[in-house]
């Protein structure tokens, strides 16, 4: 990485007499025939093509179902490994893991986006103290989050509800994972502005060459290296230095648009930063917080065989809630340098994709519920396969809302009101879920428990589709 900053001109074009274009008015010179313009005063629009949102959509939806992939293999690998109290102890962590990699997203996609806006106005300068500052708060949060694995391990694995027989095997994972935090939080800012600064394909590549590694080395290190849940772990955090190894290969472009900048910290540029990405860090957090108060339900009524099936379940969402992550952040840049009309139809595109696959992932998971479950159920526990196999067909019908939700977030972050995406995202993962859990599971049992996911996701993208009619 370069320290000290080179003017150079930017590749995004100033119109007007009077100044630089507004932020909301953006755009990218691109390839030929990618974007059409038509210059009316001072306002310049473009229409996107559909194939450069399938451009930006398909590296962003392939790279985070890689990234999913770390968890998804451990789940496999470690249910095969140490059994069910070994996939319980997994699915404790997991919270932790999604607050880490939570806030990773908000600093990587909020101040990615805030670099795009930058570049935009043809200001490189801030475009690269963006980076810089970015880059350090990141680095911050990791390690507090290092510290916490050295020293904290036992009583936060308590906090999220490991017990005696869990207890061991949760800090042994969360110890390892959590000391490797500063990797995976560099990785997620390094991934955002890779694909901010129009390289897609370069940021899927990382993602899908660290997944490839994390599944191979979960292998090798519990089955052939005996190393259990440590081995698990130790596959997981070393998978993002195989990431950041690829996307060592876009720092060496001549042509990149981010570098580090020496000069006094401004901490004005933080919440610039933070902003654009709370949707995503609520996301996350969502997810974790899901997976806690479930965690704790389904402890109290089916034991460590419920959090078991459970982690079946969250696993395997893991996954398509990736699928719709990835779609999202994919195409945020295309959505942050649009106009308003074309930011519509960008979303149009993005829902009716969100949908198809969401249905034909439905589709699957109902069909192919029993011999997933079985993949997954190494000792044939059937008391486990009886939780797993209707809680898969009840919970997965949740995310045909549930996309919805996570690309309207994303959506109204991008398009510059985080307060809208703010609001989605915190009714799916504070609000809606503990009223609708505790109902649920009391009047229902297990099958409430998993209820509660399809309830809250509706819940919430009431509130989306009506943003969006006022948008």
């Amino acid at each position: 990485m370069r320290y000290c900053h080179k003017e150079k001109r930017s590749p995004y074009r100033r119109i007007g007499a009077s100044g630089v274009r507004p932020p909301s008015q953006a755009f990218e010179d691109g390839a030929a025939g990618a974007f059409s313009f038509s210059l009316g005063g001072n306002i310049l629009e473009h229409t996107a093509s559909f194939r450069e949102f399938r451009r930006y959509a398909a590296p962003g939806i392939l790279g985070m179902v890689g990234i999913s992939c770390y968890i998804l293999a451990d789940t496999f690998f470690v249910a095969k490994g140490t059994g069910s109290l070994g996939l319980a102890a997994l699915n404790i962590a997991i919270p932790a893991y999604n607050l880490m990699n939570g806030l990773g997203l908000m600093v990587g996609v909020g101040g990615a986006t805030h670099y795009s806006l930058c570049r935009a106005q043809g200001d490189d300068a801030e475009a690269d103290r963006t980076f810089t500052h970015t880059l350090a708060l990141g680095l911050v949060i990791a390690v507090l989050f290092m510290l916490t694995g050295i020293f904290g391990v036992v009583p936060l694995s308590r906090l999220l509800g490991a017990n005696g027989e869990t207890l061991e095997m949760t800090a042994v994972y969360l110890r390892l994972l959590l000391c490797f935090a500063p990797f995976f939080v560099t990785n997620n800012v390094m991934l955002a502005f890779v694909r901010n600064d129009d390289d897609p394909g370069h940021a899927m590549a990382g993602m899908i060459a660290g997944s490839l590694f994390n599944i191979v080395f979960d292998w090798v290190f519990i089955f052939p290296c005996g190393l259990g849940m440590f081995g698990a772990a130790l596959a997981t955090g070393a998978s993002p230095l195989v990431s950041l190894l690829v996307l060592s290969g876009h720092l060496r472009k001549p042509g990149r648009g981010f570098h580090l900048r020496r000069g006094k910290p401004k901490f004005r540029l933080l919440p610039r930063i933070c902003a654009p990405g709370l949707s995503s860090l609520i996301g996350e957090v969502a997810s974790g917080i899901t997976l806690l108060l479930f965690n704790l339900v389904l402890l109290r009524l089916a034991g460590n065989t419920g959090i078991a099936a459970y982690g079946v379940i969250a696993n395997l969402a893991l996954v398509e809630s990736a699928i719709f992550t990835g779609l999202s952040t994919g195409v945020q840049p295309l959505i942050s340098r649009s106009t308003s009309a074309d930011r519509r139809r960008l979303f149009r595109w993005t829902v009716v994709t969100a949908l198809a696959l969401s249905l034909a992932m439905y589709v699957l998971v109902f069909l192919f519920a029993s011999p997933v479950t079985a993949a997954f159920n190494s000792e044939h526990d059937p008391a486990l396969a009886a939780y797993a196999v209707p809680g898969l067909r009840i919970y997965f019908a949740g995310f045909l809302p549930a996309c919805i939700n996570i690309i309207a977030a994303a959506y109204f972050s991008a398009a510059g009101q985080a307060g809208r995406g703010f609001a989605v995202s915190l009714v799916r993962s504070i609000v809606a879920i503990p009223p609708l859990l505790f109902a649920l599971s009391a009047v229902l049992g297990v099958t409430g428990v998993w209820l509660t996911f399809p309830a809250v996701e509706c819940v919430a993208c009431a509130l989306s589709l009506i943003f969006i009619k006022r948008s």
